[in-house]
């Protein structure tokens, strides 16, 4: 999510490049429906949106979300003060805006593949009765992450 369109078509061309599907807003309440309908991995949010900032956006939109995406703040203010957005709003991680296509594909992958790695491991997979289990949500067995960015 960003408000600023070129910042979304850069982002957008730049890792989907790397194998990234990505899906964009430029409206801060058009992140709990693109959360209700795409179900994304990793949502980038921008911080400095004169409406309603990315940090505070997340607040009301974590509950759209599945288990495992990843809310990053991705902005180009101090990086000392995104730590601390990212402590104060309970996202996942920042990105600074100054990254470029490749690093930022490649961070948005780290914090995936780490996402994923932390997963609980399902009964059946470690070779255990699954005859008592509660049945839940389907999960993405996809090995692409999808993003979805919206506008500050």
């Amino acid at each position: 999510m960003d408000d600023d369109p070129l910042v979304l078509e850069l982002v957008e061309r730049s890792i989907s490049r790397y194998g990234f599907e990505v899906v964009t807003t430029r409206a801060a309440l058009g992140v709990a429906n693109l959360l209700r309908t795409e179900q994304p991995d990793i949502v980038l949010l921008d911080v400095n949106i004169p409406a309603l900032s990315g940090d505070r956006i997340l607040g009301v939109v974590r509950q759209f979300a599945g288990p495992d995406t990843l809310f990053i703040l991705y902005s180009s203010m101090d990086e000392s003060k995104l730590r601390e957005l990212v402590r104060a709003s309970g996202a996942d991680g920042y990105i600074p805006k100054g990254v470029t296509g490749p690093e930022l594909a490649l961070k948005l992958s780290g914090l995936h593949h780490k996402r994923m790695a932390n997963r609980p491991t399902p009964p059946a997979a470690r070779g255990e009765s699954v005859l008592q289990r509660d049945v839940a949500a389907p999960q993405s067995q996809s090995t692409t992450a999808q993003v979805s960015m919206a506008s500050r």
